[in-house]
């Protein structure tokens, strides 16, 4: 929901969702794999990571590795990226993922959203619908979060957090400038992302990063997890 008095709005809280929000063992990596081998023969290297990265860019890296065009590539990644989609929804629909909510999150989104002057958002790497599709996967309502930027909107995550902004401004009806925003995440590119903008960068260590390297990226504040509420929305809300 949008805060009850937008105008009032403090802060705009764009969280990630893989590593941050929640994790689908595996469920992602799996489709994408499928998705490549499907239409380019090929998936690239198994080990590669996906953290931190956009699903476009993840598509990218993984056939250049594999030794395919950049040309080749672009001609065939929205049909990649329709049928990855498609594979994430099955692999979901496979297992109950309802669990797989990172400690304190659901209880750290109540919170905020019971405030009048929070807006919650997303700004992930997945593109749009594959992002919906996880959340709701795990009981999340992706309506919850008024605003936000995904992989689909632009390849290159550094470009996220001003797109986000923009939408930000036009759903309020008033200017957000930089500081009012606030970035949550479990990697560097997190963090770097949102410092680049002027936002305040929360980095919790959910993911594959520790709090040491997530406060050396420049947070303005790392958590080992969210479950200490209170702590977080301080975090926040902090000038």
């Amino acid at each position: 929901m949008i805060a009850s008095d937008p105008a009032r709005a403090r802060r705009l809280v764009l969280f990630d969702i893989d590593g941050t929000i929640l994790w689908t063992d595996g469920a992602g990596r799996r489709a994408v794999f499928q998705a490549l081998e499907e239409h380019f023969g090929k998936s690239g290297p198994g080990e590669h990571r996906f953290d931190g990265k956009t699903d476009p860019q993840i598509v990218r890296e993984l056939m250049r590795h594999a030794g395919v065009s950049d040309a080749d590539i672009d001609a065939r990644l929205d049909e990649v990226l329709d049928r990855y989609l498609a594979l994430l929804r099955d692999e979901l629909a496979s297992t109950d993922h309802a669990q797989h909510v990172f400690p304190g999150v659901r209880e750290l989104l109540d919170a905020l959203e019971s405030r009048g002057d929070v807006v919650l958002g997303l700004l992930t790497g997945n593109i749009h619908s594959g992002a919906r599709a996880k959340l709701a996967a795990v009981g999340i309502d992706p309506e919850r979060f008024v605003v936000g930027a995904f992989g689909s909107d632009h390849h290159e995550r550094p470009e996220l957090p001003e797109i986000a902004r923009r939408r930000a401004e036009r759903a309020l009806g008033h200017p957000v400038a930089g500081h009012e925003l606030v970035v949550i995440g479990d990697t560097p590119a997190d963090v770097e992302c949102g410092v680049s903008i002027g936002a305040r960068a929360i980095g919790v260590a959910t993911g594959r990063y520790s709090v040491d390297e997530l406060r050396a990226c420049g947070a303005a504040a790392v958590f080992a997890d969210l479950t200490d509420t209170a702590a977080v929305v301080r975090a926040i809300l902090a000038d």
